[in-house]
């Protein structure tokens, strides 16, 4: 579910994903590295170094878990963000204490048996490990990378104190009283593409003509769940009856996340214009999350800063030396403000819903 318009420089991108989504992940890059006979070491930092076989294995799973990554590869600096990301992550990854270890590793088992069922899904017994093979790693390789990163994220929150989160909690319910809704909403999407190839099926003028259609036919008492199945261009709610059960509002986009706030429980919308089309909406529950209910989310997006910080203003100093940097010729620009959450992706899922999906 992504009802979401936002864009992100190649920086941001990398350290939204590296970070924010917990995706990326040291692979074989630490204290007890050394270069192997024919490995060029390409960096050097603080109790450790990366060589070219190493780097590579990183890239490897970094696009086996976010394809869309390959686009971004002929960037003169993005392979330079890519391995501070690796370095950052062993750094901090080495700062973990035992219990924040511990409940990574059961974070990590768990993403990876999700891994399994969703290519076992898809493809039957064994497909995920086939597809592994296909690209030349091995489980082994997935999970240490990302165990690493658990470790970095698992040691960050453990740094932040209950005081912050309260304050941090406080302070973003006084600026948008709605930052913690959450709602349920039954929509109906008449699309302006097909939500499999993006392609452009309808003018906005048509989506509008086939919207008022459904409405009329609603008004007229037909079911809503089964005129979601027919007429939503929404592949992940249609078959649900287009409902999204208490979904964090503040992940949509404005114009739907306006909507889901403001209309009236139980009752169904005129037509609800977006970037995607016009939306028939239905809100049936709405309520704003406790303290309590979020207070592990904050401690995240703290966290996720700290991270960020260390990366800006402390890593610089800790690297010794960096082919890569004097390859891409240019220092990597500023990132987008960390605070700020990406798209709400599973960390270990594919990334990249279908066009035009909500």
């Amino acid at each position: 579910m992504s009802l979401i318009n936002r864009k992100a420089t190649i920086r941001s991108l990398t350290y939204a994903l590296c970070f924010a989504l917990a995706v990326f992940a040291l692979a074989g890059c630490g204290k007890s590295s050394a270069a192997t006979d024919g490995s060029k070491v390409i960096a050097t930092y603080t109790g450790g170094q990366v060589t070219q076989a190493q780097f590579d294995k990183f890239m490897a799973i970094s696009s086996f878990l976010n394809p869309n990554l390959q686009q971004y590869t002929g960037q003169p600096d993005f392979a330079d963000q890519m391995l501070q990301q690796m370095i950052a992550t062993d750094l901090l990854a080495a700062k973990a204490d035992n219990r924040a270890k511990a409940s990574a590793d059961a974070d990590v088992k768990s993403r990876l048996d999700q891994y399994t069922q969703l290519f076992e899904a898809q493809g039957g017994k064994g497909a995920f490990d086939q597809q592994l093979k296909q690209s030349n790693l091995a489980k082994a390789d997935l999970q240490h990378y990302m165990q690493q990163n658990f470790y970095a994220i698992g040691g960050a929150e453990a740094g932040i104190n209950e005081k912050d989160v309260k304050d941090n909690y406080d302070q973003m319910l006084s600026a948008d009283p709605h930052t913690f809704d959450i709602a349920t909403v039954s929509h109906i999407l008449i699309g302006l593409q097909d939500p499999n190839t993006g392609q452009n099926v309808r003018t906005k003028e048509e989506a509008l003509k086939r919207a008022n259609e459904v409405l009329d036919k609603l008004k007229n008492g037909e079911d809503f769940g089964a005129l979601a199945k027919q007429y939503s261009d929404d592949p992940g709610s249609k078959d649900n009856g287009g409902t999204y059960t208490d979904a964090p509002v503040s992940q949509w986009v404005p114009e739907f996340s306006k909507a889901a706030v403001e209309l009236p429980l139980n009752q169904i919308s005129t037509p609800v214009e977006t970037d995607y089309g016009y939306h028939i909406m239905k809100v049936t529950a709405r309520s704003t999350q406790s303290y309590d209910a979020v207070k592990e989310q904050i401690r995240s997006q703290l966290a996720q800063k700290s991270i960020f910080d260390f990366i800006e203003q402390q890593l610089p100093a800790l690297i010794q030396t960096d082919t890569l940097k004097t390859q891409a010729g240019a220092a990597p620009t500023t990132p987008a403000n960390p605070a700020t959450p990406a798209s709400p992706v599973s960390p270990v899922m594919p990334s990249t819903p279908p066009a035009g999906t909500p």
